[in-house]
């Protein structure tokens, strides 16, 4: 069994640990062990991101989820980041994981964390992996905790994990200036899961706009930069915003925003229901703010875009250079960081889809929402969770007996 330890929680917003465990779990078994939670949580569940929580806390502790992967959830005292009890809250979160392990009567053969907290030596005597997702220093201010103490934590635990890999290339730079060599293994997607998007049942709680839309699906926080999704309304353009929004993004622009009559907000929707909201948009939107801690990630969101087919536009980012052209040379993903140039891009592509939706339908295989779909199919999870276990392999992690070959980008 690998034991995994995540940096959310798998019923939340569906990110990189869950979509990884999943493919993961049809390996070997996995057990998932959310990040901790108080205690008090249930108690403070008027705060958005608590209710959240507060759901995971009403079930057991531990729980299947699927068939091969367990959940844990480990509840520990209040105050799980505050100096000095952050690790109290890791020797709880240790015990419960090895107690759990046990309780399941699964062999422990490898464990991954995604958070640097002192959690791999959980089960001793396997290999381990940290597989950095985020620049976590550079969004210490984000994520409300100490940017030191974030820093040391992130090198003790990759000096200390037998592999290391990380998201982007950025991120395989800023440890290899500590003298650490990364694997780079980049966000994925689940082409299968769009197959049918545009034949999926048409959302309940979003209007049949009367000309294409452009739309948003993720985190609604400090990241994103709302200048530029306020500059799509301004110029007129349907705008379809999935996903909660946190206290990190300004409430009163938001509000201003979603109160626009073409301007749909439909809070956090399920993963499994995606499809069904991306079949609503032409255009999908990554809309991030320029800084260090965005320019390390790689939006799990804008391969999502490209599985539905969807055109893309995004701010510059490194992983959007990345993604940006296909083997034949085809601009995949138009990528402008000025208000005034990312909503001319917006615009563009609305255009073009309009225009394509009046083509042959028979050329859709031809079209570029076929040559989206093809790229996105060759960053299938199922090739990142072989990355990730041929690297446990290096180390003498789990083996798999199944022969899939993995795809070069």
């Amino acid at each position: 069994m690998i034991v995994f330890f995540a940096g959310s929680a798998y019923d939340g917003v569906a990110g990189t640990d869950r979509h990884l465990a999943d493919e993961l779990a049809t390996m070997r078994p996995v057990l998932y062990v959310d990040p901790p939670c108080s205690v008090l949580t249930p108690l403070l569940r008027t705060r958005p991101a608590a209710a959240m929580r507060a759901r995971s806390m009403l079930g057991p502790a531990l729980r299947q989820e699927k068939s091969g992967l367990w959940r844990l959830v480990p509840r520990v005292l209040p105050g799980t980041r505050r100096p000095g009890m952050h690790h109290v809250t890791t020797r709880w979160t240790r015990a419960k994981v090895r107690r759990a392990a046990a309780r399941l009567g699964q062999p422990v053969t490898a464990a991954i964390a995604t958070v640097p907290d002192d959690l791999l030596g959980a089960v001793e005597g396997v290999p381990t992996m940290y597989y950095v997702t985020d620049d976590l220093a550079a969004g210490a201010e984000l994520l409300g905790l100490p940017r030191r103490r974030l820093l040391a934590a992130e090198r003790r635990q990759a000096e200390a994990a037998d592999a290391l890999a990380v998201v982007s290339p950025v991120l395989k730079e800023r440890f290899a200036a500590m003298g650490l060599d990364a694997a780079v293994v980049p966000n994925g997607c689940s082409p299968a899961a769009y197959a049918g998007v545009d034949e999926a049942p048409w959302p309940d709680d979003v209007p049949r706009f009367d000309r294409p839309a452009a739309g948003f699906v993720g985190n609604l926080n400090g990241r994103v930069d709302l200048d530029l999704l306020e500059g799509v309304a301004d110029a007129g353009h349907p705008l379809l915003l999935v996903g909660p929004r946190d206290a990190s993004c300004p409430a009163e622009r938001f509000a201003a925003l979603t109160a626009r009559p073409d301007v749909v907000w439909t809070g956090m929707r399920p993963h499994t229901e995606l499809p069904r909201y991306l079949r609503a948009i032409a255009v999908g939107l990554t809309p991030y703010v320029l800084n260090d801690f965005n320019r390390a990630s790689f939006p799990l969101k804008t391969l999502e875009y490209l599985a539905a087919g969807r055109a893309v536009v995004s701010t510059a980012l490194p992983a959007t250079d990345w993604l940006r052209e296909d083997a034949e040379g085809a601009a995949l993903v138009r990528a402008e960081s000025s208000r005034e140039a990312f909503v001319k891009a917006v615009g563009d592509e609305l255009a073009a889809s309009a225009e394509h939706g009046r083509a042959e339908p028979g050329k859709a295989e031809q079209s570029m929402a076929g040559r989206r779909r093809a790229y996105a199919a060759r960053h299938d999870w199922k090739y990142r969770a072989r990355e990730i276990a041929d690297l446990l392999d290096q180390v003498g992690g789990p083996r798999d007996s199944g022969d899939q070959a993995r795809p070069g980008r």
